[in-house]
């Protein structure tokens, strides 16, 4: 981690820093700065511990030396501890396979089970004034009762709480109130009051005396409310600890070892670590395929549905590729190894969900200006309910006063509100993990619900992406002769359609020769020399460039493109000599894909390089709201900003180079995993299976993640909204209720445990 730079944006406010003006931080020989204005964050001066955004954390070195909060995901420490801004335990940046111990959880379950043993005796001695007969008071003195109470109370308070007291400091250092600033207050005042009580009682005047003589004492209270919200903690720490499942789900696809095939025929098996690029290795049937490769001999149905969320095992034979991590059928093959490691489409998934899990949806920033005031308000509430209480209400007015003040600091947790909307990011990424729908960050999760229009290339992804030579005309040549000179020459390009001419040309048994002078001309075609012909072949485009005429054959091939052929003409020595027809199946998924989307109230609008024919023909079979054909890759994102120009919620899909700069600019970039790298780069959504119905589960993960965290929120705002003037005392003067401290201490657990149980049920949403 000693070589990655941290950035220099406030984790919170986002704002740049100045390096002439900020506060700096020294780490690694490297002096780092953050924002002076606001300074969200503040950052510890021990040395190798450090609290900032890292660029990217999984791009470091060591990544699993790394915590971050999952409240607050650009807090990040080489360290195990507590979140500078809310308090909360640091979690591993990596998610392991292992079953590791949670150090958190492992200390909160033994400190509540301490507190819990020595807090139910504390509280029914407390309680003796409702069951004399049972009471202990009635056989000792009732100082002596007091310090029971005090011996019993303070390992609890002082043992037990200490991690909220050293938390709720380190909220005053780092000048971030949070729910430990209220427990810490709480609990150490009742605490307080009680020691001051017990040790120097002649300091309280009469009226704070009870039966007996002795001063009223809150040590139970104290007590049993560290142990209620000890027992919220271990509670929410083993909620949150499930919120990982589906990256364990997906690191558990991985095998541990692999049968590699050494070239003398004999066999073994080595760890996966061991695997290297060029291997040939056996997959057996039942075996998981150890990493991503081709398979070169045997043939076997593999079950992909953990990666695309399809339950249809896919045949594979000699040349189709393999996925680590996936499930052999009853077939054995050999594969060659080609992504070995973190290279791995398995790894990058696994990465790219974690990152995902980390980030956060815009939604959250209300969350956080609520949050960033919400625990100094409560706790001038807290001094105005001790004023009031003492100024107008009934004896003994300060231990009214107290109770009411120390409810108010227990009940008004904003931890909840904290947790509403990553925890439901986290599951909500996880569950479309799980569905083939890889989602890069939380911000795209959001707006994908908003999407009005949906702009989408045509081959590879309303089509199969395999285009296929369906039709060859000759005019004055031999049909072999004219695709010898054009699958001569389209042999130097990598464009579907030049695939599709070679391998129909294979199939027809034409060999080719190598051509000279490759020209390719963006959008429209490609020239060159074959056999000393000057050779041309591409659209009406390309012909208008070059001043040829197509003569009879322009007839011949609009009819083509009514049946939605994509037409080249082939030239030679200016002269038109023939023209090319390739079809590009649809989907069997596309028809379906269109209906559901528009059914949503989705406006589809197609793009194509096609003739406006050809792609009128698609439309009609796919019944689109409207087709812009004739589309150079450079004008594609040109319509995607008109489209935002009017006001639109532009997604596009696409699975090409030519799509990146459109699938960057839109507001959802939408990649076909069966498409380029570069495409799933610039896209903030990837479909693992690379049908347009990934895109209907998308915007279904989208309406239910939101839905969610709204439902987490509004749980939120109410609970405190409720919650706070309850405990202050408003409803004592009309019905006499008042509420405890210690139920206002399990409200609060418990209202950060129902939170994170709803987000839960984000795992068990249907996806179409």
């Amino acid at each position: 981690m000693s070589d990655k730079k941290i950035s220099t944006l406030d984790p919170v406010c986002g704002m740049t820093a100045d390096p002439k003006i900020s506060p700096s931080y020294e780490y690694a020989g490297t002096t780092h700065f953050f924002c002076s204005d606001h300074c969200c964050a503040k950052f510890s001066n021990e040395p190798k511990r450090f609290f900032g955004e890292v660029e990217s954390l999984l791009e470091a070195p060591d990544p699993g030396g790394l915590y971050t909060c999952s409240m607050h995901p650009l807090v990040v420490s080489d360290e195990f501890g507590s979140c500078s801004i809310c308090g909360m335990a640091l979690e591993p940046v990596t998610v392991s396979l292992e079953e590791e111990d949670n150090p958190e959880l492992q200390a909160m379950t033994r400190r509540f089970w301490v507190s819990a043993v020595l807090s139910l005796p504390l509280l029914l001695v407390s309680m003796g004034e409702m069951f004399p007969a049972v009471s202990i008071g009635t056989f000792v003195a009732p100082q002596i009762v007091v310090w029971f109470q005090f011996a019993l109370a303070t390992p609890v308070v002082i043992w037990a709480g200490w991690p909220f007291f050293q938390r709720g400091w380190a909220s005053l250092v780092y000048q971030k109130l949070n729910m430990f600033t209220l427990i810490s207050l709480g609990t150490g005042a009742a605490f307080g009051y009680s020691l001051v009580a017990t040790l120097a009682p002649g300091l309280f005047p009469d009226r704070f005396r009870v039966h007996g003589g002795v001063v009223g004492v809150y040590f139970e209270a104290a007590a049993v409310i560290v142990t209620l919200v000890l027992l919220g903690q271990v509670l929410e720490l083993r909620a949150r600890d499930r919120t990982s499942g589906a990256i364990k789900a997906l690191l558990g696809l991985a095998p541990k070892t692999a049968r590699v095939v050494r070239e003398d025929g004999s066999e073994e098996d080595i760890s996966l670590e061991s695997v290297e690029a060029g291997m040939h290795l056996r997959v057996r049937p039942g075996e998981k395929v150890p990493v991503d490769g081709v398979l070169i001999g045997g043939s076997s149905s593999i079950d992909e549905s953990m990666m695309t969320g399809e339950p249809i095992p896919v045949t594979k034979g000699e040349g189709d590729p393999v996925t680590g991590g996936m499930i052999n059928g009853t077939g054995g093959f050999v594969m060659r190894a080609e992504r070995v490691g973190t290279d791995t489409l398995l790894s990058q998934i696994v990465r790219m969900v974690s990152e995902a899990q980390r980030s956060r949806a815009p939604i959250q920033r209300l969350a956080d200006v609520v949050a960033s005031w919400f625990v100094s308000i409560v706790i001038v509430v807290a001094l105005v309910t001790f004023g009031v209480w003492i100024a107008i209400g009934p004896e003994p007015t300060l231990t009214y006063a107290l109770v009411n003040a120390v409810a108010v600091l227990m009940i008004a947790c904003p931890c909840a509100l904290g947790l509403a909307t990553p925890m439901s990011i986290i599951v909500g990424m996880g569950r479309g993990a799980s569905a083939g729908v890889l989602i890069k960050n939380a911000e795209a999760l959001e707006v994908i619900e908003k999407v009005d229009t949906l702009v989408i290339d045509k081959t590879g992804t309303l089509t199969e992406g395999k285009p296929r030579l369906t039709a060859v005309v000759a005019d004055g040549v031999e049909e072999a002769t004219l695709l010898r000179l054009a699958a001569s020459l389209e042999g130097g390009s990598e464009h579907p359609l030049a695939t599709a001419i070679v391998e129909g040309a294979g199939k027809r048994g034409v060999a080719t020769v190598a051509a000279i002078d490759f020209c390719s001309r963006t959008g429209k075609g490609v020239l060159g020399s074959v056999d000393g012909k000057s050779v041309a072949i591409g659209n009406d485009a390309l012909l208008e460039e070059l001043g040829i005429d197509a003569g009879e054959l322009a007839a011949r091939a609009q009819a083509f493109r009514d049946e939605a052929k994509t037409v080249m003409f082939v030239a030679v020595d200016g002269h038109v000599v023939g023209l090319l027809g390739v079809s590009d199946p649809i989907k069997l998924s596309t028809p379906k894909a269109i209906r559901v989307l528009r059914d949503a109230g989705i406006r589809v609008l197609m793009l194509t390089g096609d003739s406006e024919a050809t792609a009128a023909a698609v439309a009609r079979e796919l019944g689109l709201d409207e087709v812009i054909a004739n589309v150079l890759p450079a004008d594609k994102g040109r319509v995607v900003e008109r489209l935002q120009r009017e006001g639109r919620t532009v997604a596009m899909a696409g699975d090409g180079m030519n799509d990146a700069p459109a699938l960057a600019k839109a507001d959802v970039g939408i990649a076909m995993g069966t498409g380029t790298d570069i495409a799933m780069e610039s896209a903030c959504v990837t479909l693992m299976k690379g049908d347009l119905m990934g895109i209907a589960r998308a915007r279904q993960l989208s309406r239910a993640t939101m839905k969610n965290i709204r439902q987490n929120l509004f749980f939120a705002f109410a609970y405190n909204s409720l919650g706070v003037p309850i405990a202050a005392g408003v409803l004592y003067p009309f019905f006499g209720l008042l509420l405890s401290p210690m139920i206002a201490a399990a409200a609060m657990s418990f209202s950060s445990v129902s939170v994170i149980g709803n987000a839960l049920r984000l795992r068990h949403v249907e996806l179409a």
